[in-house]
């Protein structure tokens, strides 16, 4: 536990630049001042206005792209820079490693993401069922990105580049053409447990409650088990 412990702030560090910060707390500002615009609105369906602002901003753009920049420089950073032979040296279980960057990953992604898109709904004034679906969507999305580009940090160079191809063309385009493609989406799932909270319908929220919560988790442990299982077998240098 201790060395978790150690290896979690050292990431911490590693990762809270003042770039990343700025340029994702100005994206978070920018929701909650259109989420603000939406509750001003005198003429809008806030209920399904504040649905889509979460599920175009948050859940499209913000959430994959703000868990994309940390995840995959958790180890990406150290495989550029070459310290993290340092870490891969030490004698200790590889799963401690990725847990550790798991966890300091979801430590900044989760507020930072969560918190604004959730006060983006309450501004919105869409009630309490569009507050309680950005929160949740928001959440698994974070959570189930973070394991994913974590591990594309680790098993690709230029991790940012092709995590923000992922995004845009496969979750923004291919996802859409059908159904069994859709499943192969994160997005399909924080879509599905927003529109089960809203009831507004929106493209690939196809899903069953239970399915978009389980499925995120499952893709969790999967990526840590398989970033573990890669920190095993991978010469570092």
């Amino acid at each position: 536990m201790t060395f978790i412990i150690t290896v979690y702030k050292l990431l911490i560090r590693t990762l809270l630049t003042r770039g990343r910060l700025i340029l994702l707390l100005l994206l978070g500002l920018v929701g909650i001042g259109i989420g603000i615009a939406i509750g001003a609105s005198s003429s809008a369906d806030h209920l399904d206005a504040g649905t889509r602002l979460v599920n175009s901003f948050a859940l499209s753009l913000y959430a994959p792209v703000a868990t994309l920049v940390f995840a995959s420089a958790c180890f990406g950073d150290l495989v550029d820079d070459s310290t993290l032979v340092y870490l891969w040296m030490r004698p200790v279980a590889r799963w401690k490693l990725a847990v550790a960057a798991y966890f300091a990953t979801i430590s900044i992604t989760l507020p930072m993401v969560v918190i604004p898109m959730t006060g983006a709904a309450i501004a919105a004034a869409g009630g309490a069922s569009l507050v309680k679906g950005a929160l949740l969507s928001t959440s698994v999305a974070v959570i189930a990105y973070s394991g994913l580009f974590m591990l594309a940090g680790l098993w690709i160079r230029r991790a940012l580049a092709w995590g923000l191809a992922y995004i845009l063309l496969w979750e923004g385009f291919i996802a859409g053409a059908g159904r069994n493609a859709g499943r192969l989406a994160l997005r399909a799932y924080s879509r599905s447990l927003l529109h089960n909270e809203t009831g507004v319908k929106l493209k690939l929220a196809n899903l069953s409650m239970t399915t978009a919560i389980v499925v995120p988790l499952v893709v969790t442990v999967v990526t840590i088990a398989l970033t573990t299982w890669r920190l095993r077998e991978t010469e570092v240098a």
